[in-house]
């Protein structure tokens, strides 16, 4: 009978042995992957500004802080005019750039450090991150991976440099350091503007502090600005670079990147970018200024 025969089925497939699961994939047996070895004495130093992101990260931050009405519309332009003044005229003329020095951190004066770490982490979640180099952020992953550790050196405040950093999940930052008392800014700065030979000079002390051998080392930028920082390391990279500096390196003979688009490389001279910058102040100036007649 069907039922018969069903149920001698059933006390067959009883009487066999426990059915044998297939080994499982080798992705699911794997354990995590163990993290790279230290290599101690190779790092990468990033520039910001046009190497790690587009445009300029003082910039941003001061544009953030005017939305904010942190400062005053007024303050922005004639910020983004500085900028002009000192990327076209100041390049490496010391009275400009004792100018720059008097004046870079002087919107902070009476500002509370942690304040600043604050905006600077607002500001960065919200203008900064969309802006980073896909391309350079990978190079900067690639050293990591490689177990070596990742600076960023930038003229911008040391405070927003260790926000990019952090967010980045690189080692740390090098830059403009900002003189503190009573937890509190004082408007002047403590050492040098971190620009041209002073960003080599940072290296060359953090590489003394860490044991680093810059024969080993690698440094990025896109400006000829910082031919001392490139210069000193045994594997330098143009990234982005200006014309100059793209001179200059097929020049050495160093490898170069270009992170942009074929259009944008070819227009992205220093008036151009220093006008985009007096550009974007205006925008950023009339949106405050309409926002403050309407509130």
């Amino acid at each position: 009978m069907p039922g018969t025969r069903a149920g001698r089925r059933g006390r067959g497939a009883a009487a066999t042995p426990s059915t044998v699961h297939p080994p499982l994939p080798d992705s699911a047996q794997e354990t995590a992957a163990p993290p790279p070895a230290p290599d101690p004495t190779a790092a990468a130093f990033f520039d910001v500004d046009n190497t790690m992101m587009r445009g300029a990260s003082i910039y941003w931050f001061a544009r953030g802080l005017a939305a904010r009405r942190y400062v005053t519309v007024g303050d922005l332009l004639r910020f983004a005019l500085r900028q002009v003044r000192f990327r076209l005229l100041a390049t490496e003329h010391s009275g400009h750039i004792d100018l720059a020095r008097q004046s870079a951190l002087a919107f902070v004066a009476g500002w509370r450090v942690a304040d600043m770490e604050r905006l600077a982490e607002e500001i960065y979640d919200e203008s900064m991150a969309s802006r980073i180099w896909p391309g350079t952020r990978r190079r900067a992953e690639q050293h990591l991976a490689a177990g070596q550790r990742v600076w960023l050196v930038t003229a911008a405040p040391v405070e927003l440099g260790r926000v990019i950093a952090a967010r980045l999940g690189l080692t740390g930052a090098i830059g403009t350091v900002a003189e503190v008392a009573d937890g509190v800014y004082t408007g002047a700065l403590d050492g040098d503007l971190m620009h041209g030979p002073a960003k080599a000079e940072a290296i060359t002390a953090l590489a003394a502090a860490e044991g680093l051998d810059l024969s080993r080392c690698s440094a990025y930028s896109d400006s000829i600005n910082d031919l001392p920082m490139l210069s000193m390391v045994g594997h330098p990279v143009a990234v982005n670079p200006d014309p100059q500096l793209r001179r200059e390196a097929r020049r050495r003979g160093w490898e170069v990147c270009d992170f942009r688009t074929a259009r944008k490389a070819a227009r992205i001279g220093a008036p151009v970018a220093a006008a985009g910058a007096v550009a974007g102040a205006v925008v950023a100036a009339t949106a405050v200024r309409r926002r403050t007649r309407r509130s």
